[in-house]
Parts: structure tokens; C-alpha cells; sequence
């Protein structure tokens, strides 16, 4: 045998330099390790409030401030719970109240809208938060609190004031207030879209002798006539 073949391959030989390699590595910790004890997953906690008897506990959440929108994560999971005390009904009315009012989230005011409590509808309605589609609902409703409570909203559509100038059950100190639009009322309002909302307050039966006497002085030909000829029609 040659003293090549007796010598040991230099590859074999111990690398004492050499560093441990990475899955020798204490591993790292990991983030669930650093949650409290009690932290409930987001859909354990939405489950629970949905579900909970617990007044004072769901008013306790209806009440608590929400986080900094700089923390993303406990902001959206503070919203999203907020969507559950919502749509309880062990939830204290006037913590329902108090959230249509104030919440300016769909998913929380969408909950709300459909309360079996007409005040809690009615706070949602006067909403200035409310997306067009949703107060627009709520001018529908059986309830004619509510349903004014809507037509006053702002972010009213123009098609449902006119549907609501129309309505003979709408009260009238919601006409007078529609009779006043493009007006005394957001002058910036569409000129057309205004004056045909005013023109069916003066020809809706519920509006007062005060009110169409003043449309019957309408800057618009159409309104002004329309309200004349009410009054010389029915005295």
C-alpha cells in the first residue's frame, strides 16, 4: 500500500474553526409566546359578546374608548367586537343608543339599524356617519320617529327627500325642514333636485298653512305655483 493510500483524506479532518451550524440554534421565541395568558383569540371574543347575558360586561365594551387608529391591530379588533355588543340585545339600550349616535363604522350602524328598539333606529338615522344607502333605508321605516330622524340626515339622498315631500305621513316640521332646501338649506344644493323636493312640500297635504304660504313666495315659478294653487283650492 502507498503512503498516499495510508493518509487521511484532508476533507475528514476536523474543522475546529468551524461554527455550529444554524438548526443548532436556540430557536427563536415565538410571538404567540409573548400574548398574555388570558388573550382570547378575535372569533373566541366576537362569539362570546354575541352571545353574552352579561349587561354590565357588554356595556363595559360599548363604553371603553377605542385604541389609537395608529395601532391597527387593536383598533380593527376593538371595532370588530364593538359589531357583536351592537348586535345584542342584552346590550344596555342606552349603550346601543349611545353607539348608533356616536359609531361611524357600517358594520357596527348596519347591526344597529335593525334594533327591535325604534330609539336605537332612530340614533342611526340621525347618523351623520351613515353611508347614503343605509339612512336612505331608514326613511322606510314603520316608524315615523325614525323615518324623520332620516329625511333630516344630511347624507339623505335626493330621491328619497322627494319620495319623503311626497309622503302625506311625514310630520310637518320634517316638510317645513324640506321646504327649505336649496333655500334657507343648503343654498349649494342642485338647483333642479331642490326645487322639485319643495314643490311636493307644497303640494303634500300634511304641510302647514305657514310653510305654504311661504313656498307660495318660492324663488322657483314651479314651487310658488304649486303652493298657490293648494291655497286657493282649499282655502
Amino acid at each position: 500500500m502507498t503512503d498516499s493510500e495510508n493518509k487521511p483524506a484532508e476533507d475528514a479532518k476536523p474543522d475546529e474553526d468551524a461554527k455550529p451550524a444554524d438548526s443548532a440554534k436556540p430557536a427563536a421565541p415565538h410571538e404567540d409566546d409573548t400574548l398574555p395568558d388570558d388573550f382570547e383569540p378575535l372569533t373566541v371574543t366576537y362569539e362570546r359578546l354575541r352571545h353574552s347575558s352579561d349587561p354590565a360586561e357588554l356595556s363595559s365594551f360599548a363604553r371603553t374608548p377605542l385604541p389609537d387608529r395608529a395601532d391597527q391591530a387593536a383598533f380593527s379588533r376593538a371595532t370588530a367586537l364593538l359589531e357583536a355588543v351592537a348586535g345584542n340585545e342584552h346590550t344596555p339600550v342606552e349603550d346601543r343608543i349611545f353607539l348608533g349616535e356616536t359609531m361611524p363604522f357600517p358594520n357596527i350602524l348596519v347591526k344597529l339599524s335593525s334594533d327591535p328598539v325604534a330609539d336605537v333606529r332612530r340614533a342611526v338615522a340621525g347618523n351623520k356617519a351613515d353611508k347614503n344607502w343605509l339612512v336612505g333605508r331608514l326613511t322606510k321605516d314603520p316608524v315615523p320617529e325614525v323615518r324623520d330622524a332620516a329625511l333630516l340626515n344630511p347624507r339623505t339622498s335626493w330621491k328619497m327627500r322627494l319620495e319623503g315631500a311626497q309622503n302625506p305621513d311625514v310630520d310637518a316640521e320634517t316638510l317645513d325642514f324640506l321646504g327649505k332646501l336649496g333655500t334657507e338649506l343648503e343654498p349649494d344644493a342642485p338647483g333642479v333636485l331642490a326645487s322639485m323636493v319643495r314643490r311636493a312640500v307644497a303640494g303634500n297635504p300634511n304641510t302647514t298653512p305657514e310653510t305654504r304660504a311661504r313656498l307660495a313666495q318660492d324663488p322657483s315659478g314651479e314651487v310658488a305655483r304649486q303652493a298657490r294653487r293648494w291655497i286657493e283650492s282649499h282655502g
